[in-house]
């Protein structure tokens, strides 16, 4: 299993790598809002055509991502409780530090990303006046690892079955959601989405590794 989970966390990077290359140096054309380049311009402007943009199903993704950083707020009191308890950061509970990495984590490629800007968005945002950086989608990322890590580490945290199952369940659920939704909105080319679910793979192979 550890071997595994190590495997598919390094066939993910290499897999964001290369995808990052291809997006970059392959089939790049100013397809994008206001003549912006976009790299696998082809494929990304045929799923873009083929959804157009839905602002109902952004707003409905944007709602998630609220739900994940509310989730994410939740494991931060568990942990702030145990600190305060047991007096000491080394004895709060592992998986709830390696909890901490995960998000620190994240963050630190939201802030990469929005440096080093690998595609714009298909569309001007509301209330900006110029493209912005899309890839990967972060809010994708966000809701992917931090739901995902959820469903991992309940079962630790609430003992009755059935709850914990249909907890699972629901973060399952708003994942998938998360990622349809991104994307049938329009605000992401499909590239984005890839970048960012093969991140969150990534990222949570090394979180079942360390937690």
């Amino acid at each position: 299993m550890k071997q595994r989970r190590l495997i598919t966390a390094a066939v993910c990077g290499l897999m964001t790598v290369i995808l990052i290359a291809l997006v970059r140096l392959v089939d790049v054309a100013p397809v994008g809002v206001q003549g912006t380049s976009i790299g696998l311009s082809h494929l990304n402007k045929f799923v873009f055509e083929l959804f157009s943009v839905n602002m109902l199903w952004y707003h409905i993704t944007d709602w998630l991502g609220i739900t994940a950083v509310l989730t994410a707020f939740v494991f931060a009191v568990v942990g702030l409780v145990q600190l305060i308890k047991r007096r000491s950061l080394l004895k709060v509970d592992r998986e709830i530090l390696s909890l901490g990495g995960l998000y620190i984590a994240v963050i630190g490629l939201y802030l990469l990303f929005e440096n080093v800007i690998i595609n714009y968005r298909p569309i001007i945002m509301p209330d900006n006046t110029r493209p912005e950086a899309s890839f990967p989608s972060s809010h994708t990322m966000l809701v992917c690892v931090i739901m995902g890590s959820a469903a991992i580490l309940i079962s630790k945290y609430i003992k009755t079955k059935p709850l914990c199952r249909a907890l699972q369940a629901l973060f399952f659920l708003i994942i998938c959601v998360t990622v349809i939704g991104r994307l049938i909105s329009g605000v992401h080319w499909f590239t984005d989405i890839i970048g960012g679910i093969l991140i969150s793979i990534t990222l949570l192979s090394l979180f079942q590794e360390v937690k």
